[in-house]
């Protein structure tokens, strides 16, 4: 209890940083941070509820640490599981279900019901629809290169529009449904405990509202969200990825800062949009608010600003980014060609991405990826550009902070070393 509640506030405090202690990073073990409530950090937490009825589980892992929870569970509690509320479809929250199911039936329990809201399933179908996309771009993100996606899924016994209380074994759980990283998500409420299960609306970074290689997010509907959650004065925040945030000042701060910053590049990026700038051009001049950005939970350990702006972009503006010659392209590689025989050849386009890659700076190592890129879509059977391009990405991931862009950084870095994913 002491490490994971002393890790928590020592990251509060600023004396162990999120880069150091990922929010996304298997911590393992269990504490009880209320009478009957459980936390349970991992790549994915889960949260226990004790009634008088059995537990209430808010998430309940991957497959891959579903049955390291239901262990550390098991040391705690040897309730039957009741209900498991999804606060999203995400994969990593909700594999965990099958574990209790088995053991109930060989205990001769009545089995589990699960509660999600009313768009889970949906994504569930998506899922299945997009196996191959999927798995390719989590193998991407994470580097995860035997990463086999699912096709096969625990759907909800239960759905619910808005709002649904439940009270089991007498415990009152109040379930909200609201939009941000996706449009399923569930805040659970423990209202005698004033207590709060968010999901992944706060994990100890910047929001990922913007990942570029992922499905709409919904970023000022996420702030209003926080903002509701705020309004309930909460005194216990338990994420879906990261830490606990205790006690009651703690937690508005964490709610109220992380709905100004979205607010912020929400606004930014649309007064932008407005005056009739290009994407390229907001990109480059949106920031979030200066007083917000050394907030240890408002890193950009998981996902950028940068990238958020490009989804209040998608959401506001369409695909296209305003620039007229990428309206209907000519082909990355017949582009790519021509700009190495202006330059000189597809080396004259490397010797310069080298040239810019010994500067450091941030652009010029953006300068730097589009050379090597465009060299190697030129010459992609050219080994000497196949390295230029791999030392560039290389680099460019080395000096990256986010999960998101080190990820594609490092896979450009790989196939240029002629890895297959």
């Amino acid at each position: 209890m002491d490490d994971i509640l002393g890790t928590a506030d020592r990251l509060w405090r600023g004396e162990v940083t999120t880069a150091e202690l990922h929010p996304v990073g298997h911590m393992g073990g269990l504490v009880e941070v209320a009478d009957g409530i459980a936390f349970c950090p991992s790549f994915a937490n889960a949260t226990c509820v004790a009634t008088d009825d059995g537990l209430v589980m808010v998430d309940t892992g991957s497959s891959v640490v579903a049955p390291l929870l239901h262990e550390e569970i098991r040391r705690w509690s040897d309730a039957r599981l009741d209900t498991a509320i999804f606060s999203h479809g995400h994969i990593d929250h909700v594999f965990g279900v099958g574990i209790f199911e088995e053991e109930a039936s060989t205990q001769g329990w009545r089995p589990p019901r699960v509660v999600a809201h009313e768009h889970l399933p949906a994504r569930f179908d998506r899922y299945r629809r997009t196996a191959g996309y999927n798995q390719v771009v989590n193998r991407r993100q994470f580097g995860f290169k035997d990463l086999v996606w699912p096709t096969e899924y625990r759907y909800p016994d239960e759905t619910y529009v808005t709002e649904l209380d439940l009270d089991v074994g007498g415990k009152a759980l109040r379930l909200r449904h609201e939009k941000g990283e996706t449009d399923d998500h569930t805040v659970t409420w423990i209202p005698d405990a004033k207590a709060m299960c968010c999901g992944d609306l706060f994990i100890w970074a910047s929001p990922n509202a913007g990942n570029p290689q992922k499905v709409q997010r919904y970023p000022a509907e996420w702030a209003a969200a926080l903002r509701r959650m705020a309004a309930l004065a909460p005194e216990l925040l338990l994420p879906g990825h990261g830490l606990p945030v205790v006690g009651a000042e703690r937690v508005q701060t964490a709610l109220v800062d992380t709905a100004r910053y979205l607010e912020h590049l929400v606004e930014a990026t649309l007064a932008m949009m407005n005056e009739g700038a290009r994407l390229s051009e907001i990109l480059h001049t949106v920031r979030p608010p200066a007083d917000l950005e050394g907030r240890p939970f408002l890193q950009p350990v998981y996902d950028e600003p940068e990238f958020v702006v490009r989804n209040v972009w998608r959401l506001n503006g369409g695909w296209w980014d305003g620039n007229p010659a990428t309206l209907k392209p000519a082909p990355d590689a017949a582009l790519a060609t021509e700009l190495a025989v202006l330059a000189g050849g597809p080396t004259a386009l490397c010797d310069r991405a080298l040239a810019l890659l010994e500067r450091a700076d941030d652009a010029s190592l953006r300068l730097a990826c589009h050379l090597a890129e465009l060299a190697w879509l030129a010459a992609p059977q050219d080994a000497a550009v196949s390295e230029v391009r791999r030392a560039v990405f290389t680099a460019r991931a080395e000096a990256a902070t986010s999960t998101m862009a080190k990820g594609v950084f490092r896979w450009a870095a790989r196939e240029a070393a002629g890895e297959t994913f």
